[in-house]
This record gives C-alpha cells, sequence and structure tokens, in this order.
C-alpha cells in the first residue's frame, strides 16, 4: 500500500474511517495483515474512489 504501515495504527484508524465514512461496516474495515491490495479493493468499491485517493486519505487518517 505504498509504504502505509497500516498494523500498528489500525484501531486508530479504523475509528477515523468509521467516522468519516458512516456507511462502512465492521466487515469493510476487516484487515489481514499482508492482504493489504484486498484492503484496498474493497475500500475502492464502496467508496468509489480510486487506490491512490484511498492512500491518500489513509496517510491523512495516519497523521
Amino acid at each position: 500500500m505504498n509504504n502505509i504501515k497500516i498494523k500498528g495504527n489500525w484501531n486508530q484508524l479504523k475509528g477515523k474511517l468509521k467516522q468519516k465514512y458512516g456507511d462502512l461496516t465492521d466487515d469493510d474495515l476487516t484487515y489481514v495483515e499482508g492482504k493489504d491490495d484486498e484492503f484496498i479493493g474493497k475500500l475502492q468499491e464502496k467508496l468509489g474512489k480510486t487506490r491512490a485517493e484511498i492512500a491518500s486519505e489513509i496517510k491523512d487518517l495516519l497523521n
């Protein structure tokens, strides 16, 4: 996922994504270590955004 470190910040990121996008479910936000591409793909489908947009938003939320 372009060097985004999700693992250590996962609970924080999950909460922020749920706040920003109220329609995301816990199933949408299921993250499995090493399956970043699948996770991003799921978010792309649900939110209708590009991979770059999702990566940028995640980076912003982690900062």
